[in-house]
């Protein structure tokens, strides 16, 4: 399944560490947007990860599910190309 993982985090530091493993999973497609393809057990992974450069009082993660059709209506214009369904991302 395809998820967007969305942060807002103060700390320089910790926002490009968090950018540097999401590298590892998914996609770039904005400063703080990735698109990850992942399956339930990775997808736990991940969230484990992220939330190890999180600061709750803060900052903030949000992670947005994407069903196969949905993910195949996303409309996007510029530059940023996002994951194509049949992406495969090996970390």
């Amino acid at each position: 399944m395809l998820f967007i993982f969305t942060y807002d985090i103060v700390d320089d530091k910790r926002r490009t560490k968090l950018a540097k493993k999401l590298g590892n999973f998914g996609i770039r497609v904005q400063y703080s947007v990735f698109e990850c393809e992942l399956n339930a057990e990775k997808l736990q992974q991940v969230i484990k990860m992220s939330l190890e450069f999180i600061d709750l009082q803060q900052d903030s993660l949000r992670i947005y599910a994407l069903c196969q059709r949905c993910a195949g209506e996303t409309i996007s214009y510029g530059i940023k190309k996002g994951l194509e369904i049949n992406d495969v991302i090996v970390s």
